[in-house]
């Protein structure tokens, strides 16, 4: 009975292989058609299995590891133990992989520097969607697994220790149900020359993210109108005031202003984003003000879908953060829109 190391593991040739436990699961691809485990870590190998093996191409079997080796199932659950933030689900290991799951709907947030060191230590593997992105519940998100079939005890160490440091690697940020105040602009919306088309479009955008518009109020091109109502939405009990239009440097275009009036404490006037340049961001006390430009209404997505999530998973944004948005801040405005499953604002 002859054996040969391979990757730090033991393998015997199929035909001396009768009666062995497999250490891990045999795949069977079958182009387009089918791709799964034709036998599963665990089995006891029979007469009949090896003609199947065969023709697999598995000419030899791992049978046994050296001494102070992980084998890769247990090592991914490890790392992904390890790196594990609140409000995710993980798979059992298949075929020396763990798989990450969302469960709630909210901001995925990576540690991309602890992420970046995780995957520095020899032979793990740790791949996730963009930080700062949207997901459901029950999204998949990430997956980690180790390169080979065993590693030595001491890298899973050292990746669990990356996971410590850095700790939590991932996680999701559940989205807060705001009851939401808006402010529409604009002389010809509150004359009824035309229908407000705006606000419809933003309601949508928060009710998609769990929260509610509790109240609208319509103003003129006034500041002291919209001073009025964004206060007064305040103080109606407003969790986040949202400001429609009136965000260009036109003379009648006076949201900025009025947000100051109102006493808004500016994060930013302007972002490095396309569509979404003429956003404001202002807090009033503790609580959000945005001033939207007429780009929300037309693009499906915009700066509001950069933003706004992260306010409302309780993150406090600060003009560094939209000063970095301009990296992954220009929209392809491609024909059938994928957002967020594209470059826009990763």
């Amino acid at each position: 009975m002859k054996y040969y190391e391979k990757n730090k593991v033991k393998a015997l040739p199929v035909r001396d292989a009768v009666g062995k436990v497999l250490l891990h699961d045999i795949t069977r691809i079958v182009p387009d058609l089918f791709k799964g485990p034709l036998f599963r870590k665990g089995h006891i190998i029979t007469e009949a299995d090896v003609d199947a093996l065969l023709d697999i191409g598995k000419e030899h079997i791992y049978v046994a590891g050296l001494k102070n080796e992980v084998h890769e199932n247990e090592a991914a659950l490890r790392i992904a133990k390890a790196a594990l933030g609140p409000n995710i689900d993980i798979s059992a290991p298949r075929e020396g992989k763990v798989g990450f799951s969302s469960r709630t709907h909210g901001l995925l947030k990576i540690n991309v520097e602890g992420l970046t060191q995780l995957n520095s230590v020899q032979d793990v593997i740790f791949a996730s969607l963009h930080t700062n992105r949207s997901v459901e519940d029950g999204q998949e998100i990430a997956g980690t697994r180790v390169v080979p079939l065993t590693v030595p005890e001491k890298q899973v160490g050292d990746a669990e220790k990356v996971c410590k440091d850095y700790f939590p690697i991932i996680e999701v940020k559940p989205f807060a149900a705001l009851d939401v105040g808006m402010v529409v602009t604009g002389s010809e919306v509150f004359h009824e020359r035309i229908r407000d088309k705006f606000g419809p479009v933003v309601e949508k955008k928060f009710n998609d993210l769990g929260s509610r518009i509790m109240d609208r109020r319509v103003v003129p091109d006034d500041l002291g109108m919209t001073v009025s109502a964004i206060r007064d939405l305040i103080a109606d009990g407003a969790q986040m005031i949202a400001v429609t239009g009136g965000m260009s440097v036109d003379p009648d275009d006076l949201t900025p202003a009025a947000i100051r009036a109102a006493g808004g404490k500016i994060i930013t006037y302007g972002a490095p984003v396309l569509p979404g340049a003429m956003f404001m961001l202002a807090y009033i006390n503790d609580i959000p003000v945005i001033g939207l430009p007429g780009c929300v209404m037309y693009h499906r997505a915009s700066i509001f879908d950069l933003v706004v999530p992260r306010v409302l998973a309780g993150e406090t944004v600060e003009k560094k953060d939209i000063i970095m948005m301009g990296h992954g801040g220009f929209c392809s405005n491609c024909k059938d829109c994928r957002y967020p499953d594209c470059s826009f604002g990763k």
